[in-house]
């Protein structure tokens, strides 16, 4: 996974509650074997007309809004269907954390699975930032070491898991956080046949 340690960059503001992952990646954008061309299905129904067009009144066309790095979102977001899809396409599309007061379980598991950073803030501090960034996105900084948003004179301390957090800091999904514990899992395997002989009989068979 791509580190994030401090990351500087707009912040979209996306207030409505309880979007879904259908909203997210509609189902269209499932189809494929693989995770290519996942940037132009987020939010795809809400960002594109029937012909393809881009809608000028949705907040990721705007220009200022189009290179955001962040969303800072309504409460319950992310509910909806098991899609990891949703989260691909965001980091596909150059999304790095989205902020928020509540996200659905599932997909805040896909989100820290795959190096997306959700914020969790109070519902006076989301509206303190929404106040900041304003109807149409502002340059904002997140700092992950320091577990602090600083938005013009506004800064926000917020705290993420200590696990997941050092796994964003240090760019390491569950495999690779597992492998850094490679030579203690050989020195236990190593030992464990050794204690019980009988078991490399069975592997080698």
């Amino acid at each position: 996974m791509e580190k994030f340690v401090s990351v500087k960059g707009v912040a979209c503001p996306i207030p409505t509650a309880n979007v879904d992952t259908d909203v997210i990646m509609p189902k269209q954008f499932l189809k494929g074997i693989d995770r290519s061309g996942l940037a132009q299905g987020l939010f795809h129904n809400l960002r594109f007309d029937e012909r393809g067009n881009a809608r000028k009144d949705f907040i990721l066309n705007k220009p200022a809004t189009q290179d955001s790095r962040f969303l800072v979102v309504g409460p319950n977001f992310g509910c909806g269907s098991s899609r990891e899809h949703a989260v691909w396409g965001m980091l596909q599309y150059g999304i790095r954390a989205i902020i928020g007061t509540s996200f659905a379980g599932i997909f805040a598991d896909n989100a820290a699975n795959n190096g997306l950073l959700l914020v969790t803030l109070s519902a006076s501090e989301i509206a303190a930032l929404f106040d900041a960034v304003g109807p149409t996105g502002r340059e904002v900084l997140v700092d992950l070491e320091a577990q602090v948003i600083n938005a013009g004179d506004l800064s926000i301390a917020f705290s993420v898991d200590a696990d997941r957090r050092t796994a964003l800091l240090d760019g390491l999904d569950r495999i690779g956080g597992t492998l850094r514990h490679a030579d203690s899992i050989r020195s236990f395997e190593a030992e464990y046949l050794k204690a019980s002989p009988w078991l490399c009989d069975r592997i080698d068979a």
